[in-house]
């Protein structure tokens, strides 16, 4: 593969530090005491589920996480945090990547009316994708370093 500038397995590292300092900046601007003392994030997320024309999701909503509302907002909150974290270090990356798609597709059902989000969801997916396939984690992280998935 020929490439400008950087090698194809850096350019990857790239796009894979990207999409970390993506899930960083998701994280960063989270009113996290709105989250965890208010519940707003569950408490939107639940208004959009409970409006949602598929009814398969007002149903798992109902049952997974109405019970547990606090845990899923630690969670959700919380699995951002990781997730940038371990894209940017490039620490245990095809699980971060793995983790990360799916939490963007739970997104993307979940908002399917609000197309700005869409777009979001969509092209950190893809990014997704391509950086696990590509094994985006073959230079500048600590995987590489450890010897990890190579």
């Amino acid at each position: 593969m020929r490439t400008i500038w950087l090698s194809g397995a850096e350019w990857l590292a790239v796009l894979r530090i990207g999409l970390g300092l993506w899930w960083l900046e998701s994280w960063r601007h989270k009113d996290r005491k709105g989250w965890f003392e208010r519940g707003t994030g569950i408490a939107w997320a639940a208004d959009v589920a409970g409006k949602h024309r598929w009814g398969v999701v007002r149903t798992g909503f109902r049952r997974v996480v109405e019970p547990r509302l606090k845990l899923i907002a630690y969670v959700v909150v919380y699995a951002e945090l990781a997730l940038g974290l371990g894209l940017v270090t490039g620490f245990l990356t095809p699980v971060a990547l793995v983790a990360g798609l799916l939490l963007n597709l739970l997104y993307l059902t979940l908002m399917i009316h609000d197309w700005a989000e869409q777009g979001q969801n969509a092209m950190m997916a893809l990014i997704s994708l391509v950086a696990l396939f590509a094994m985006g984690w073959q230079v500048w992280s600590l995987d590489a370093a450890f010897g990890l998935f190579l």
